[in-house]
């Protein structure tokens, strides 16, 4: 039998969103005002800015400063409930969503589901390397990179403590651009007093990419202004480099290996299983295949946005899966919705506004692409901390990361050092 959510609005159509990521949310909080009745389900009960999860794993913020309780973000939308739960597939026929043991039914689908790691077929590298897409990932790591140094503290072999020291990051888009610059800085500032065995700014940082290029989604100009900002961090940039094997020793690029105790994936992600619970056509990420209007083929009550989808921009291209496109579909869907159920009898296509690109490399270093406007140095990243704190979920986590970064800024220290031990 079908859930339908409780309360006044129980005659209006029934919209069921899954996820609370950027998309899902937006769906939910476009829908404030219409005559609906709105279901938000997610299998955490928080809204998590993935743009700033790499500052978790390098330990400059802590998980709560980057994460909203979701039930909090929607307490005052009277339309809107919010169900922990976990969908795991979807009955188009009887129009109802499987989650465990109960159904939830609806009127209007959108799956905002993200993406997930993928490793090119190698899952097994996995283990060896881990990627950065939710809190227990980036709190994974963090362990990962603290516990190196303490470790490498009390070894005396060198050869280890050289492998326990390097810090291989497989991927030159803008995560692992980000993730370099921060671990860069952790070893040359935060911890350089703080051992007395080893020298924390000994440190070394490797930047895997297979293709010509770091941030191949930037200008030439751009990503190779971060290449030389990254060098002069002490950071190498490895270009035109396939991994072939990753394992306990390193990475393997051929027959030469990268010996490395911490590996961090940050290379590809495909679309989670949401396309294969519609039976729809997906690209080679996995991602559905879209109207122009996001709605599934055939099934124009069905939607899929963000990383979930694979939609076309203007020159032809499928869009980033990144944080503005996401925002800028659950918007549009809500008003396709909104517009519908008010009568309107067209959907005007779906347009992405793009705004441009921003990547942090450190402190006062950054590149920014605006369109006709390019930067970099410091005002590239006076933009990208404004972007930032301004698409934060929440004043008083905008408060906090504002602090927390001002004190890193002047002191160099980070905040969120902790190791936690693991329960056997």
């Amino acid at each position: 039998m079908g859930y339908s959510p409780p309360g006044v609005m129980g005659s209006h159509p029934r919209v069921l969103v899954v996820g609370a990521g950027f998309g899902g949310l937006n769906v939910t909080r476009g829908l404030a005002r219409a005559a609906v009745r709105v279901t938000l389900v997610d299998r955490t009960n928080h809204h998590l800015f993935q743009p700033l999860l790499y500052q978790v794993a390098t330990a400059t913020l802590s998980p709560a400063q980057i994460a909203t309780p979701v039930r909090s973000v929607l307490r005052r939308q009277k339309n809107a409930e919010v169900l922990l739960a976990e969908i795991t597939g979807i009955d188009r026929a009887a129009r109802e969503a499987v989650a465990g043991d109960r159904r939830l039914g609806f009127d209007y689908l959108v799956l905002a589901t993200g993406a997930q790691h993928f490793y090119f077929g190698h899952e097994g590298w996995a283990e060896h390397a881990p990627g950065l897409k939710t809190i227990p990932d980036a709190t994974q790591i963090r362990q990962k990179i603290l516990s190196a140094f303490e470790r490498a503290e009390m070894e005396t072999d060198p050869a280890r403590r050289e492998a326990l020291l390097h810090f291989v990051l497989v991927g030159g888009g803008p995560t692992g651009v980000e993730m370099a610059g921060a671990i860069s800085e952790l070893a040359h500032r935060a911890l350089s007093r703080d051992f007395r065995r080893i020298n924390p700014r000994s440190a070394r940082i490797t930047v895997v990419e297979a293709g010509p290029r770091c941030l191949g989604t930037f200008p030439e100009t751009l990503s190779r202004r971060a290449e030389r900002d990254l060098a002069e961090l002490g950071v190498s940039v490895m270009t035109g480099a396939k991994v072939d094997r990753i394992d306990p020793s390193g990475v393997w690029i051929g027959e030469r290996c990268l010996r490395a105790e911490t590996v961090i994936w940050t290379a590809g992600v495909a679309a989670s299983g949401a396309a294969r619970w519609l039976g729809a056509e997906t690209d080679r990420a996995g991602r559905a295949r879209v109207g122009p209007d996001l709605s599934l083929p055939g099934d124009p009550r069905i939607f899929v946005i963000g990383d979930t989808a694979t939609v076309s921009g203007i020159d032809g291209r499928p869009l980033p899966g990144t944080a503005p496109v996401a925002m800028q579909q659950g918007r549009y869907v809500a008003g396709v919705i909104s517009r519908e159920l008010e009568g309107a009898a067209a959907r005007v296509p779906f347009r992405y506004r793009d705004k441009g690109n921003l990547a942090t490399i450190g402190r006062r270093r950054a590149v920014a692409d605006l369109g006709r406007v390019r930067l970099a140095g410091p005002l590239a990243w006076y933009a990208w901390v404004f972007v930032h704190i301004f698409y934060l979920i929440g004043f008083h986590n905008r408060i906090l990361v504002m602090i927390e970064w001002a004190w890193a800024y002047l002191t160099f220290h980070r905040g969120a050092r902790l190791i936690l031990p693991r329960r056997e």
